[in-house]
């Protein structure tokens, strides 16, 4: 990797430490020529959050502070606050760390679709989901977006690599550090980045559990801790919005989008767009930690091989289900409750509705029936995301045991 990259992160460091000093360390001192950055000691016992992670650590504060460092690094990055002038400026100056984003454009949206001496995976546990991914026509379509996506929208200055390796933390404080990958991109690429890696140390927690500990009250955790960063994020980015709408921004201007109910519109058409994107980005960084050639602790330090493969196999499902449908949903409640599904011991009821999902991804409606306890209980579970997206898909609202119609290829719409 580049040597420049240490000014990018320096660079970040300090624009978002100006935006967010609460959780940004502050840079003291930067030499591009000796590539030597000092900054704020982040003392202990901070640690890196992905390993209090696979510790079972919980950390109460964690969605508020990243909530609040989203918002306002994206917000005030992007043109809903700054004028074309200023941002193109910004632009222009970040694109020199190209050498960082093709390495991204390699590692994430191309490398793992394909037969690439930098991949690798759990062999042989794995063998035939790798395969799957690379054969996988459905998946290349979404990627081919999103790599589109990443590569032209300059939309705010993003951390570029926001996993919870990047994260340093206590019970009361968070910490973000190494934004060598800095540039300007989809907002959704950070968020999606933070909440993508909150799930692959959900569905590793299974590989840590023991008798002592089956981690299931942690599991709960993460989720709440999904959800509730999401929406804080999304109330705290509108109310910047609010705030400054009548400023600088130039991406919607006032004398245009002076109707209340008019702007109401436009954010929600935003913010669910940007929900969207935020999963999209997240399921590929997630299957990239899997078929990709830079792996997670969360799954590496789990010793058994083949419940290492249980556990990273579920996830890899839920990236590729959710990636392909991330459009059927308007809540991160509805994803959530998806998830939850795929945590289920019985393998069967997670696998019947993600094929569900995938075989109605582009039908206009859809019902769905179902026989047999285990098929009840994923009715119900479904029944939890009534009405998901309006005018295209139907959930059905209530599933009594007697209803008949098995799910399967062959019926699975009626």
């Amino acid at each position: 990797m580049t040597r420049e990259r240490a000014y990018f992160e320096a660079s970040a460091l300090r624009e978002h430490g100006r935006l967010c000093p609460d959780h940004v360390p502050e840079v003291y001192h930067f030499d591009r020529a000796m590539s030597l950055i000092g900054m704020r000691y982040i003392k202990p016992p901070h640690i890196i959050l992905r390993k209090g992670l696979i510790a079972g650590v919980e950390y109460p504060l964690l969605a508020e502070h990243m909530s609040d460092y989203m918002a306002k690094t994206l917000f005030f990055t992007s043109l809903l606050y700054n004028s074309t002038t200023e941002h193109k400026k910004q632009v222009a100056r970040y694109c020199e760390n190209v050498e960082m984003c093709r390495l991204t454009e390699q590692v994430v949206f191309s490398d793992p679709y394909m037969v690439s001496k930098y991949n690798r995976w759990n062999s042989p546990f794995l063998d035939k989901d790798a395969e799957a991914v690379r054969e996988d026509d459905g998946l290349k379509l979404e990627i081919a977006e999103l790599k589109s996506m990443f590569i032209e929208r300059a939309q705010a200055l993003i951390h570029g690599d926001l996993h919870t390796g990047s994260i340093m933390v206590t019970p009361d404080s968070t910490q973000v550090i190494d934004p060598e990958f800095a540039f300007y991109a989809p907002m959704g690429y950070d968020i999606g980045a933070f909440l993508g890696n909150l799930i692959l140390a959900y569905f590793a927690q299974d590989g840590h559990a023991d008798q002592t500990n089956d981690r299931k009250a942690y599991k709960q955790w993460i989720l709440k801790t999904i959800e509730e960063s999401w929406n804080l994020f999304q109330q705290k980015f509108l109310g910047l919005w609010n705030k400054h709408k009548d400023g600088n921004g130039e991406a919607y201007l006032p004398a245009i989008y002076n109707n209340p109910e008019l702007l109401s519109d436009v954010q929600k058409k935003y913010m669910t767009g940007l929900l969207h994107d935020s999963l999209g980005f997240g399921s590929a960084k997630m299957i990239r930690r899997i078929v990709g050639i830079a792996h997670v602790e969360d799954f590496d330090s789990i010793e058994d091989a083949s419940k290492r493969a249980s556990c990273e196999r579920r996830a890899l499902d839920c990236a590729k289900a959710i990636l392909k449908g991330r459009r059927q949903f308007e809540s991160i409640e509805q994803i959530v409750n998806m998830w939850k599904a795929k945590s289920y011991d019985r393998s069967e009821i997670a696998a019947t509705l993600y094929e569900v999902l995938e075989l109605t991804a582009n039908m206009e409606h859809f019902q769905l029936q179902f026989t047999k306890r285990e098929a009840n209980e994923l009715a119900h579970l479904c029944a939890k995301q009534a009405n998901p997206v309006r005018r295209r898909c139907l959930w059905i609202n209530y599933v009594p045991v007697f209803l008949v119609a098995c799910i399967s290829k062959d019926n699975a719409c009626v």
